[in-house]
């Protein structure tokens, strides 16, 4: 029987020396996108910050100042995954997110750590970590100001927040949210390394790429329980 699948178009084919040096150009452009990186980052660290109240956060085992968020460290990476009440999947952008995420431990030579924060009820959204194997600690900020303040409100969207911290005084940083958090993953940069891409409607690809339904809603909620399903499955 003939597979009625249509072939998807492929790459020209080339010999080896033309490859060779389309790679070549190719990588004097990424080459100059790698220094423009290095040149945001330095402007980055040159950001002025502003300084937080004091703020309480609801941890497994109750109330937690933010200060003792840091555990003794002076910068906090912070991701305000989102949440919808009654929910059983979460943002499967934000569950694919930080689920990649399964060993943090390098942060601590750099003197920082990684917590996820949410506006679910803490019993709500630990079973919601439980459910989906997500390794990092997770707090609710359901009776807190904390995620209003930093611009991820009771049904607002996701956002990644960089704190400081001197002695008692903490400090905001710098935020991204959208596609800012893409860089902060090994996801999509791998998808993009690959000859079809993300197979997405608004990408630049050739005449006859596959763009399909299928890869555009991996994140839908059958996914997610199929992909990540019961921590330690």
């Amino acid at each position: 029987m003939t597979d009625p699948t249509p072939s998807p178009a492929l790459p020209a084919v080339v010999d080896l020396e033309t490859w060779r040096a389309e790679l070549a150009a190719l990588r004097i452009r990424e080459k100059a996108a790698t220094r423009e990186l290095d040149a945001i980052a330095a402007q980055r660290r040159r950001l002025p910050m502003v300084e937080l109240p004091e703020i309480t956060l609801e941890s497994p085992a109750g109330p937690v100042r933010l200060v003792d968020v840091f555990r003794g460290a002076s910068q906090l990476i912070v991701y305000h995954h989102m949440w919808h009440p009654g929910a059983e999947w979460q943002c499967g952008g934000c569950t694919s997110y930080t689920s990649q995420f399964t060993r943090l431990d390098f942060l601590e030579r750099y003197d920082a750590r990684f917590v996820v924060v949410t506006q679910g009820p803490i019993q709500e959204a630990l079973a919601y970590r439980e459910k989906v194997g997500n390794r990092m600690e997770w707090y609710s900020t359901a009776d807190s100001p904390f995620g209003t303040l930093m611009d991820a409100p009771p049904g607002g969207g996701f956002m990644l927040t960089v704190l400081l911290r001197e002695g008692e005084r903490i400090f905001r940083t710098w935020s991204t949210t959208g596609r800012g958090i893409e860089q902060l993953s090994h996801t999509f940069p791998l998808i993009d390394v690959l000859p079809y891409g993300r197979r997405e409607e608004w990408q630049d690809s050739p005449q006859g790429w596959p763009q399909t339904e299928a890869y555009a809603g991996w994140l839908d909620s059958p996914d997610i329980a199929r992909l990540y399903g019961p921590a330690g499955s």
